[in-house]
């Protein structure tokens, strides 16, 4: 049973299924940059940046951010040479599905359920935050507090404790209405889709440029604030228990590397895009988390929409504030609606294999979506949105992702040895440095988010291994053929 554990799928099982198809290479380094930038800014710079420079870093929160963005280029590498081995557009799942195994493409694919599935969410509950924002800049009636906030708070001490409010509503209600246009198909253009980067990116550029005006020095002072007698609070153990956290803000990058089969030469222009993309987003991350530390006290900043939380303290910049807001509700909606489009897909390729139940691969007649998937997704979505605070949110985001990152950077390194005969159209330079830096960055992040988020994911990992060895083992159609044969 071990080695049938690890059984792969190979190029003809992907045509069989109708999931391979010849893409055009078209897209060159600039365009690839562009697709990096677009799918890097957007919640961990108009949400994270905030509570965590109040919580753990202080102004060294942009420390945090070198450091995550070094464990983002180390396992983007690794990420890309991985999709590039097989030239199949998707995810993580498919193409680990044909190298490693249907064992690690099920501990992949599970994973990726909290990538996708609870940044949905989290990105929900900040989308709730700016929405309020909105409302109070504009002087118009909002709902009560106790139908904004998540009824429970949650601290490693504690735990969960209630606040007193019902449902953070507004963060449910974007999740239910991003579904049914999920449910009902759309279609997102090019033009669309560079104009939202656009914007995006002419925001963050407008209040580094305007906000770094009002900065206040002394608002930096100190850097790296004395830690408390916790670990992770403040001190260079804040700025480590930060950077995993605010790891969530570049999220989306690996866009880059699973558009390597349209890349015009993937061997240069992947990495390229890759490195271009992250460097371009760090360095506008740490000018614009400066930027926000010195325009208040960093304890200040503990706000789902620490934008404009920072923006309103100075009437000069109140200007700006609707703007940003819009900007941040434009970019925000996109964010949760490609999440919870990843997830519906996850979902059906799953299902497909027979990995798990078959009717999340069911296609609505009309309307040609996975709809079973979707409605799954925006049912488990929508009240996680609705009752957990954005931290422990985030977190098991990050733990997940940071995961599953290890795991690449491990099964690239592994894959040189036991199929060196496959084609891989973009190497990682350095494979041994690069490979084993990703796995020690990367998991060290995990590790910094503190025993009881691993516990969790462990937790999380037991669920889908008794899911798979119960049902996905059984069911899988890949060894149904394979046994056949």
């Amino acid at each position: 049973m071990a080695n049938d554990l690890f059984i792969t799928k190979s190029i003809k099982d992907f045509v069989d299924a109708g999931q391979l198809q010849e893409l055009k290479r078209t897209l060159g380094p600039l365009a690839l940059t562009s697709i990096g930038i677009g799918g890097v800014i957007g919640t961990g710079i108009f949400v994270l940046t905030g509570p965590a420079a109040a919580q753990h870093a202080g102004p060294a929160i942009v420390l945090s951010f070198i450091l995550a963005g070094f464990g983002c280029i180390f396992a983007g590498l690794c990420y890309a040479e991985f999709a590039s081995m097989i030239p199949v557009a998707g995810s993580a799942y498919s193409y680990s599905y044909a190298t490693l195994g249907e064992f690690v493409a099920w501990f992949i694919g599970w994973d990726l359920i909290i990538e996708y599935l609870f940044a949905a969410s989290t990105v929900a509950v900040g989308w709730s935050r700016y929405l309020g924002k909105l409302f109070q800049s504009l002087n118009l009636p909002y709902f009560p507090d106790n139908l904004t906030h998540a009824p429970v708070s949650f601290d490693e001490e504690t735990y969960f404790t209630l606040t007193g409010a019902y449902i953070n509503l507004p963060a449910v209600l974007i999740v239910l209405i991003i579904g049914f246009i999920l449910y009902i198909g759309i279609r997102q253009s090019a033009l669309v889709n560079n104009i939202i980067v656009a914007v995006k990116v002419s925001i963050v550029l407008a209040v580094i440029g305007f906000g770094a005006m009002y900065v206040m020095p002394g608002y930096w002072h100190p850097f790296i604030p004395p830690n408390t007698g916790t670990w992770g609070q403040f001190g260079w153990s804040g700025i480590f228990r930060a950077a995993p956290i605010i790891f969530f803000a570049y999220i989306g990058f690996d866009a880059v590397s699973t558009a390597a089969q349209e890349a015009k030469n993937p061997q240069r222009d992947v990495p390229i895009g890759i490195m271009a993309s992250l460097i371009i987003c760090t360095i506008l991350y740490i000018l614009m988390s400066g930027v926000l530390t010195g325009l208040m006290p960093y304890l200040q900043l503990n706000d789902a929409a620490p934008v404009a939380t920072a923006l309103m303290a100075h009437p000069e910049l109140k200007w700006l504030v609707n703007w940003v807001i819009f900007g941040a509700l434009a970019g925000l909606s996109s964010v949760i609606l490609c999440m919870m489009l990843a997830q519906t897909r996850i979902f059906y390729a799953m299902a497909k294999d027979g990995l798990i139940y078959s009717s999340l691969g069911n296609v609505h007649a009309k309307f040609k979506t996975p709809h079973v998937a979707t409605i799954i997704t925006t049912l488990v979505a929508a009240p996680i949105a609705g009752v957990f605070p954005i931290g422990l949110l985030a977190e098991l985001v990050s733990v997940g992702t940071l995961c599953a990152f290890v795991v690449v950077c491990i099964g690239v390194l592994v894959l040189r040895y036991t199929k060196p005969e496959l084609e891989r159209p973009f190497r990682v330079p350095a494979i041994w440095i690069i490979s084993l830096s990703g796995v020690a960055v990367c998991g060290g992040m995990a590790l910094s988010l503190g025993w009881p988020n691993v516990i969790r994911l462990v937790g999380w990992a037991i669920i889908g291994f008794i899911i798979y060895f119960t049902y996905g083992y059984r069911h899988s159609k890949l060894r149904a053929r394979t046994t056949a044969q």
